[in-house]
């Protein structure tokens, strides 16, 4: 089974079984294809999964029941209007089945020669309607770690994060993905952990999956790839990028494109030097495309901070607090910004080892504007008493203490060892 689910009870085809009982993948072939659900036992009376197959048979959390599970279960997710993703679904991110999901993008998957490349001016429209709401790079990225569970964290991921896992379970996640007709994970490069002694080999992978950048019918194909930022040099054309783990593949940037990237993510770049820098992570997402043979040209970039475990963060005033829950050994899930306009209406993070009910983490940045610190104090005021409030520059407040007592079937719920892998899966089918 897959690590999401350890410590779950699952009740399938009239028997109860644990996540780790050597009968499970027996009991998941035959509900495969029995018309009724299974349930995880984390609440009374259960919540409705479903199975899919993908080299094994897998149990997997229905689409928009994460809400429904206790926060103590892996398969427990905030609903989307907790996060920036409470904007895009239904209409950038479109469920599909319980398998699969679509998503809208504002960016292309091909380029044509002579025509303005990726662009965020509209031009003027030739009629006038509603206009569908898109996601950008930036959106897909934090879909991407959420869908691979790096917004989480339990105790007993400690020291389990690493480049390796990093590429497993984004990619992975990327399978389950589709945008533009396609699975993701057709146009997504994660890097491998770096091999000396087998780097030769895994060259050679990374040309074999961006050779889907090879120009067709004077067309230029598209792709993402997504790695830690490491540095960057001048070159004779703009600016040379180099990626964690991918030493012998630079990015290319013209001036103009490194300018615009450096100007737009100053307070991100500066944060890797600042006072509380220490252990943090720069994410870059960049569209790229093959300027000669594999040779990488950026045409568009996002960036993220995270922390030093690959949790997302949205600024340097966060670190802190991240830093404490994981310290502490705490259980809990980082809401993603995405495309909203601000995330002071967001908590920073929020507590699932509490009981019952989670507890938002709140954190009010004396360089917030003025109108983002009272939206902030608003959303602490409307959580209580289930919130808690921080202001960066004072002794932190002590957290709310973690939770002895779970319902019966929340006891059945053990934190898993790594990212959540509870999520659709393009190999599988939802039964029923």
């Amino acid at each position: 089974m897959a690590s999401g689910v350890d410590g779950q009870r699952f009740a399938i085809g009239g028997r109860v079984v644990d996540a780790d009982d050597p009968k499970l993948q027996d009991l998941l072939a035959q509900a495969y294809e029995a018309p009724g659900r299974p349930r995880c036992l984390c609440v009374a009376g259960g919540v409705e999964m479903y199975v899919a197959f993908h080299r094994h048979f897998q149990i997997k959390r229905m689409p928009e029941t994460g809400d429904r599970h206790h926060p103590a279960c892996p398969s427990y997710e905030p609903g989307p209007a907790m996060s920036g993703l409470g904007e895009l679904v239904g209409e950038a991110v479109v469920q599909l089945d319980p398998a699969w999901v679509e998503l809208h993008v504002d960016f292309p998957w091909v380029r044509v020669p002579g025509r303005p490349g990726v662009s965020r001016e509209p031009a003027e429209p030739s009629e006038v309607g509603r206009t569908r709401r898109r996601m950008s790079l930036r959106a897909l990225m934090h879909f991407l770690f959420e869908r691979a569970g790096f917004n989480r964290w339990s105790p007993a991921m400690a020291g389990k994060r690493n480049q390796a896992v990093l590429h497993k379970h984004l990619m992975q996640a990327a399978e389950a993905i589709q945008v533009k007709g396609e699975p993701l994970s057709n146009r997504l490069y994660v890097p491998e952990a770096f091999n000396e002694s087998a780097k030769a080999e895994q060259a050679e992978r990374r040309r074999a999956r961006l050779s889907v950048l090879q120009p067709r019918d004077g067309r230029q194909p598209l792709a993402v790839v997504l790695g830690e930022f490491k540095g960057w040099e001048s070159a004779p054309a703009g600016a040379r990028i180099w990626i964690r783990h991918m030493p012998d593949a630079p990015l290319l940037a013209d001036a103009r494109t490194w300018a615009r990237v450096q100007r737009g993510f100053a307070p991100l770049f500066e944060a890797l030097d600042s006072d509380g820098g220490r252990g943090l992570r720069l994410m870059l997402a960049a569209l790229i495309r093959a300027r000669r043979e594999h040779t990488y040209e950026v045409d568009l970039a996002s960036l993220m901070l995270t922390s030093e475990e690959w949790i997302p963060l949205e600024g340097v005033h966060e670190a802190p607090l991240v830093r404490a829950l994981v310290s502490q050994g705490r259980r809990f899930v980082k809401p993603m910004r995405y495309d909203a306009r601000t995330v002071a209406g967001f908590a920073n993070a929020i507590l699932l080892d509490v009981g019952a009910s989670p507890v938002d983490l709140h954190v009010v940045s004396g360089f917030m504007g003025e109108a983002e610190q009272g939206a902030k104090r608003r959303a602490f005021e409307n959580a209580r008493p289930r919130s808690w409030l921080w202001s960066p520059g004072e002794a932190m407040p002590v957290l709310p203490g973690p939770s002895t007592r779970l319902t019966a079937g929340a006891a059945a719920c053990r934190p898993h060892a790594g990212p959540t892998t509870v999520r659709p899966n393009p190999a599988g089918r939802g039964p029923g």
